[in-house]
């Protein structure tokens, strides 16, 4: 955790742009860091030590600091975890979120899930203002989905894939691709994805696992991913990426993509527009950040209770700092790389 030292004046209102001129308006803030899975390449199995509930940010936090950045100019919110269904407030803070407005429009509320328990809360997240659901499947098989997540839970995250496909609203699916793990099954997936309408997406894998074991050498590139797609169907490039992490490309001439997020291979950060925001209420600029501001001592003060004015100007002020600290890129390729402490569960998506 850093303190915030900076306290260069910016006129109130103007947008959050970094010392590379890139404009942030889009925020991920991971509501847990427990899971109903234990996906290897997220969190260990055992011996996980949890955020204690008193350190959670309560939905009036979340929704102080989602509206203070909107006024900032952050026009999209991506609620993440660990696995966010977990937390039984998850409508409430979908509809407060959603009734906030950045430059006169509504913010654009998302959810990233693995999809368990999702059938039994989609239409109430409906309601609420969801605008579009993620939900993350590596593999197909069930022998598989067990070994790499240590739960026999395929068949709830499919069931939460097709309540997901069957609402007619946008779905994403999302998959880490892992040499000799899941590899064998590029084409399935994006099959998968085709029959109910979403878009497939495969990760690369990043250095973000709890254990601190990864290895370069597993990780499928995107150039393999792209090759083994190319064998099933002819790509063409998606035009206009902007600051999407994803790199798309038409399936034999659309209407189907799919796409690629290729964070070690061919990394993106000189389009990034995104600041994190973890469970307990600490701002990262990167998601592979080893410094974190933390925002709690402007949502609870010491003391007298600071005016509703002067706390929003506190957490701006760390909003702000945030995008002033960050860096040109992650340096994943720098031999003065350090992994981020926290795994990716406790970081959010």
């Amino acid at each position: 955790m850093t303190t915030l030292q900076d306290s260069t004046p910016t006129p109130r209102g103007a947008a959050l742009v970094d010392s590379f001129g890139r404009v942030h308006t889009d925020l991920r803030i991971s509501l847990t860091d427990r899971c109903s899975l234990r996906c290897t390449y997220c969190m260990p199995e055992q011996g996980n030590t949890w955020l204690t509930r008193s350190s959670l940010m309560t939905p009036d936090e979340i929704e102080r600091v989602a509206a203070v950045a909107a006024g900032l100019g952050v026009t999209s919110i991506r609620l993440t975890g660990g696995e966010p269904l977990l937390r039984r407030d998850l409508v409430d803070v979908v509809q407060r979120l959603s009734a906030l407005r950045s430059g006169g429009q509504p913010l654009e509320v998302t959810l990233t899930t693995n999809g368990i328990g999702l059938p039994a809360r989609l239409d109430e997240l409906w309601a609420a203002g969801l605008s579009r659901v993620n939900i993350s499947i590596d593999t197909l098989r069930r022998e598989r989905f067990l070994e790499l997540t240590k739960r026999d839970r395929l068949a709830d995250v499919l069931e939460g894939i097709h309540a997901a496909a069957a609402s007619g609203r946008p779905l994403k699916l999302n998959a880490v691709a892992m040499r000799c793990v899941n590899d064998d099954e590029i084409v399935d997936l994006v099959e998968l994805a085709t029959s109910v309408g979403a878009q497939m997406r495969f990760i690369e894998q990043m250095p973000l696992d709890a254990g601190h074991v990864w290895d370069r050498d597993s990780m499928l590139t995107r150039e393999e991913i792209l090759e083994a797609l190319s064998r099933r169907w002819d790509l063409t490039p998606v035009p206009g990426r902007g600051a999407e992490p994803a790199e798309r490309w038409w399936l034999d001439g659309g209407p189907h993509a799919v796409g690629v997020i290729a964070s070690v291979s061919a990394p993106f950060c000189g389009s990034c527009n995104r600041l994190r925001m973890t469970a307990d209420g600490q701002l990262r600029s990167c998601l592979f950040a080893t410094e974190e501001l933390d925002l709690m001592p402007a949502l609870r003060a010491d003391g007298p209770a600071p005016s509703e004015a002067s706390g929003d100007l506190a957490i701006e002020a760390v909003l702000r700092a945030a995008v002033r600290g960050k860096k040109a890129g992650h340096a994943i390729d720098s031999p003065t790389f350090l992994q981020p402490i926290r795994g990716m569960n406790a970081i959010g998506g």
